[in-house]
């Protein structure tokens, strides 16, 4: 029977330490090792320098190091870059460089998982069969990859990462949290988890296992319609997570760790974008401080759903304003690429 190689980066920095020491090295070299691993995004042994030969043939031997490989990318005309990764396993998944010069902001859209189980009816990637989650390093690759891009192409690093990519991120959450751990943890990037965004369709168990376990990163709920009727027509997951459970959940969530709440709401013509719906909206956003992203549709392939006109889009926004509700609006990006989660993961 063949023995097949373990991933080392599914190591705790414990488990690393046990493992150096049972090689007979000094504990000092696993932190050495989990510095390449999780700083400088090694992705093979040899990069590891200040190893001795001898240990990193050992590591060679016995673990592999599963990074990501990017197999596509497609440029916009409006500098939204997106990039297409083949995984180990050969399955596909994609992220988003989200490029605002202007505001100094550079954001990245990560995925949690190969394909979603949801099934929102306007979602590319909810056209997809979940496969599997991610691990943390694939996420982690993400945001070190697209960073290495950021500063190339545009000489500055990443300054936020939205976790709003194919899948639902608190449905990986174990792998998800690691993932932010490792990209914010002392041992890791070292980045504020204020500049993380993790999004979720509304999963209220989730959100306050969240906040059980003390999370410093911002949430956003992909809410897209402020009645349950509607919201049931387009999200199945809200028949069993209605915007009263998911209500409670966000407004313990808030309460727990006062982190940054907002509401993610995509504008379809005649179906969510009228006064009626803004007004529905507002009363959603009573109870605890939000913000509200209203975004622009991308049209994806086999749905009916069309984005709402511009200056109805406008009018919605203002509604809320004139009624003390942060909201700003999100002009599509990418409209000349395969800018749709999920779109460019489908294809060949």
């Amino acid at each position: 029977m063949i023995e097949t190689k373990k991933n080392i980066r599914a190591l705790s920095s414990e488990q690393l330490t046990d493992l150096i020491k049972g090689f007979g090295q000094p504990s000092f070299r696993s932190k050495q090792i989990y510095s390449w691993l999780w700083q400088k995004g090694a992705s093979s042994f040899l990069e590891m320098t200040n190893l001795s030969k001898e240990l990193r043939d050992q590591l060679e031997n016995s673990f592999t190091i599963p990074v990501i490989r990017e197999d596509k990318r497609q440029v916009s005309d409006d500098g939204t870059i997106k990039f297409r990764y083949t995984l180990h396993d050969g399955h596909k998944i994609e992220s988003v460089l989200i490029p605002v010069p202007s505001d100094n902001r550079f954001t990245v859209c990560v995925s949690s998982q190969v394909g979603c189980s949801l099934t929102c009816k306007f979602c590319a990637t909810g056209q997809m069969k979940r496969l599997r989650n991610l691990t943390a390093g694939e996420i982690y690759d993400q945001v070190f990859k697209v960073n290495l891009a950021c500063e190339a192409i545009y000489g500055k690093p990443l300054t936020n990462v939205v976790y709003m990519g194919m899948g639902e991120p608190l449905l990986a959450y174990r792998e998800v949290m690691s993932s932010v751990d490792k990209i914010c943890g002392t041992e890791g990037l070292n980045w504020s988890p204020r500049r993380l965004t993790i999004s979720t369709a509304g999963i209220a168990k989730m959100i306050r296992k969240m906040a059980d376990d003390g999370t410093k990163v911002n949430l956003a709920l992909s809410l897209h319609a402020a009645d349950d009727e509607k919201r049931n027509e387009i999200m199945p997951i809200n028949e069993q997570n209605t915007l009263g459970i998911l209500m409670d959940a966000l407004e313990d969530f808030h309460l727990r760790t006062k982190n940054r709440i907002s509401y993610e709401y995509i504008a379809f013509q005649n179906f969510n974008d009228s006064l009626e719906d803004a007004k529905n909206l507002v009363k959603l956003c009573r109870r605890f401080p939000v913000r509200v992203n209203i975004i622009e549709y991308n049209p994806i392939d086999g749905v009916d759903f069309v984005k709402s006109h511009a200056d109805k889009i406008d009018a919605f926004a203002q509604y809320l304003k004139d009624h003390g509700v942060m909201a700003t609006v999100r002009r599509s990006r990418g409209k000349d690429i395969d800018a749709a989660c999920g779109q460019l993961a489908n294809k060949d």
